[in-house]
């Protein structure tokens, strides 16, 4: 499938779910995985900076059997190998990652790219390479401490630019909780990344239609 098909199934989702295997109470990567697809969540990211190669290629194979059999969008950070091997639907960079034109070269027309934007100046860079990558992240909206290298927060305002300036699709990400999600529909995402307050809640599914409910009275 084409990245273009597959943004079909990126666009009609509301949550983008990551993983944040620290915060999910000891169930790990696969079993929040497993929870969030149950919770009707489709789009995934796998998101791991620091376990070994083999450990993160066992759960990405499990991962991808999961989110395959369930419909759901599989993309991998970082690690464009690691998305590659285990037939990834995407692959999702940031600024001082491969630039998004090696890593197009390297998935070739199979996988979309998704980029992490900090910046106006960043946003429109990325839009001058529309079609090299298929979406941008936008954030960290607020504080956020599920990443050790993350920059300050950019706050609503860079949201706000995004939505009225560029035309690529994004997903708002970081610090995202259920109390504030609605400051962030208010300003026009629709797609938001929430990790911590999904992987880290005792009842995903019951912690999903919570930020839903709440999302939808603001949108």
């Amino acid at each position: 499938m084409k990245p273009r098909a597959k943004m079909a199934s990126f666009l009609s989702t509301d949550i983008y779910g990551i993983t944040a295997d620290e915060y999910s109470l000891g169930r790990g990567n696969v079993e929040s995985v497993r929870l969030m697809i149950a919770a009707g969540i489709k789009v995934i990211q796998y998101r791991e900076k620091d376990k070994p190669a083999r450990l993160m290629y066992e759960e990405c194979l499990a991962i991808r059997e999961l989110t395959s059999n369930g419909g759901v969008m599989f993309i991998v950070n970082d690690h464009v190998d690691l998305a590659r091997v285990v037939g990834a639907d995407g692959v999702h960079i940031g600024q001082d990652d491969l630039p998004p034109e090696a890593v197009r070269e390297l998935v070739g027309d199979k996988m979309v790219i998704g980029l992490s934007t900090h910046s106006p100046s960043q946003a429109q860079t990325a839009m001058r390479i529309a079609g090299t990558i298929d979406y941008i992240g936008v954030g960290p909206i607020f504080a956020t401490k599920t990443k050790q290298d993350v920059c300050e927060p950019v706050g609503l305002e860079y949201l706000e630019y995004v939505v009225n300036n560029i035309s690529l699709p994004f997903v708002a990400i970081g610090g995202i909780k259920e109390h504030n999600i609605g400051l962030v529909r208010a300003r026009g995402a629709r797609i938001i990344s929430l990790v911590t307050e999904i992987v880290g809640a005792p009842d995903i599914a019951a912690k999903v239609g919570a930020i839903r409910s709440v999302s939808s009275m603001s949108s």
